[in-house]
């Protein structure tokens, strides 16, 4: 038998998700900053990119928490 969809903590794994994500984004913008000149060009477009889809992935959480919080 399924176990019934238990979702009473999911705005809170969410938001532990933006916060993990936020630093991540964060950590690369430092190493970017302390690093960068040492990087290629492509690692450096690679490590924006990546950081660009965080901030997509961040704002997915966040829809995701409002719509949580309205149910």
């Amino acid at each position: 038998m399924a176990k019934p969809d238990d979702r009473s903590d999911n705005v809170e794994k969410l938001q532990e998700m933006v916060q993990n994500t936020m630093e991540n984004m964060r950590e690369a913008r430092d190493d970017l900053k302390a690093h960068g000149e040492e990087m290629s060009q492509e690692d450096r477009a690679d490590i924006q990119a990546k950081n660009q889809r965080r901030e997509e992935s961040i704002e997915g959480f966040r829809e995701e928490i409002r719509d949580e919080a309205n149910q």
